[in-house]
Parts: C-alpha cells; structure tokens; sequence
C-alpha cells in the first residue's frame, strides 16, 4: 500500500497543477458587431489584442434573425481552440448573451451593448428608458435603420466626419424581427461578464446600460465616449477585453 504522506503529496501536486491550469488567461476572444454597423469596426481593437498575443476572430452577423445572428456566432466559436471570451457591442449583446451559453465561453464582455435577461429583446429594452434618439426607421419590409443625416450624431460623433458619414451610408440594417425577439436563455447568470458603458452614447442610453450591467453583476467601467466607442477608443476597449481574459481564467 503506498504511503499516506506520498499519496497525499501526490493529491496536491495535481490540485495545485489544476489550480496553476486554471489560472492561466484566456487568450482566445470573439468579437461580435451590432446593428447599423459589421465586424470591419472592430479592426483596431483586434489588432491591439493581437500585438498583445490574442488569438481573434470576429463573426459577421446577418442580422437577419436573432437565431441567424446566434448560430453565426457559434460556427465562429466552434472553431476556437480552448477557452473564449465572447465580446458584443449594441445588438451584439443580445447575439452573445444567448451564444455565450456555448460551453467553451468562459466570459462576457459587453461594449456599449445590450445586456437582456431571459425573454427580453433589444427593442423592448429600448422602452425601460427614455429614447436616446428619435432616428430609427423602417423599410417597408421590416428592416430597421438610422436616419443617415443623423448617424454621425447618434451612433459616432467622436468619429471622424468622413468615415462617420461613410458609415451612415453604408450601414447594415437589422431586421425589425432580430430586434424584437426575446433571449431563451441569458449566460451572464452561469459567467462572469464586463461592461463598457459609453457615457455620451446616443443610440443607447447610458443610464440604460447602467442599469443592465448592474442587474448583471458586470465589472463595469465608464468611457466618455459615442456608441461607436469600439472606434473611437479602441485602446479603453482593448484594455477591457484583456482584464476580462486575465479575470475569467479558468
């Protein structure tokens, strides 16, 4: 019968390997766009994440369905190799709180996004606050977008005017039906989740996003920044991201 001090030295050899396993950080993230934007704006803060030895990809929603937006996610995070940190802005939220169930996703980062709970959508969210904008319309066959004289304003003023109204005009519309439909099934109960809130946002209100990281228990921080804080503050952003991977290492 081996001896008890060598088994036991053996226990805590393997607990503290799992423990040092556990700790080592995440360096997998998927970055999901939201509405009226695609994943190209993510470019800088990738390449930030990148130089810093992250291993990106970023998924190019449809937008049209929530469950076309989620199963385009999860093809991306079917393809990660070890564990993923899942990060959404605006919409994306919504995408990455119902994908983040995946049981490779370790954590949740939210950027200016929403964050729902289970049976709520983007749209009735977006009745629990006063509008940050008046300049949603509608295509007459239920595509929603942002009126493009007032995109720079809602969506990107501290972005340069040129690729602001660039962006107004070639922006990616969400189906009135992605918008409305309802999360089954919210991950930031079972994960650990992060929040970006863009204090000058005017698509989202930022008492909005206040009040659904801190119904989800996010780390949350504040930037002085427009809803396409990702674009402005690549930096801020990246910094989030990789504190998250630091802190939801297994």
């Amino acid at each position: 019968m081996p001896n008890k001090s060598v088994a036991a030295a053996a226990v805590a050899i393997a607990l503290l390997s799992a423990a040092v396993a556990r700790a080592e950080p995440v360096k997998n993230v998927v970055l999901v766009h939201g509405a009226f934007a695609d994943g190209s704006g993510w470019r800088d803060v990738a390449g930030i994440l990148a130089k810093d030895g992250y291993a990106v990809s970023v998924v190019q929603e449809p937008l049209t369905s929530l469950a076309d937006d989620v199963a385009a996610t999860k093809r991306v995070l079917d393809l990660q190799q070890g564990p993923v940190l899942l990060v959404g802005h605006s919409y994306g939220g919504v995408v990455i709180t119902e994908a983040g169930n995946a049981p490779g996703v370790v954590g949740l980062v939210y950027i200016a996004a929403f964050i729902p709970d289970q049976g709520e959508s983007a749209v009735g969210l977006l009745s629990q606050a006063p509008a940050a904008n008046n300049d949603m319309r509608a295509t007459k066959d239920d595509f929603l977008y942002l009126e493009p004289a007032a995109f720079p304003a809602d969506f990107a003023a501290d972005v340069q005017p040129a690729q602001a109204n660039f962006m107004a005009h070639s922006q990616q519309m969400l189906a009135k039906a992605a918008g409305g439909a309802p999360v089954a099934a919210a991950a930031w109960h079972q994960k650990k989740s992060w929040a970006l809130i863009a204090t000058s946002d005017h698509n989202i209100n930022p008492d909005l996003e206040r009040s659904m990281a801190k119904r989800a228990g996010s780390q949350t921080i504040e930037v002085p920044a427009s809803h396409a804080v990702y674009l402005s503050k690549p930096d801020e952003v990246a910094r989030l991201i990789e504190r998250a991977a630091r802190e939801s290492a297994r």
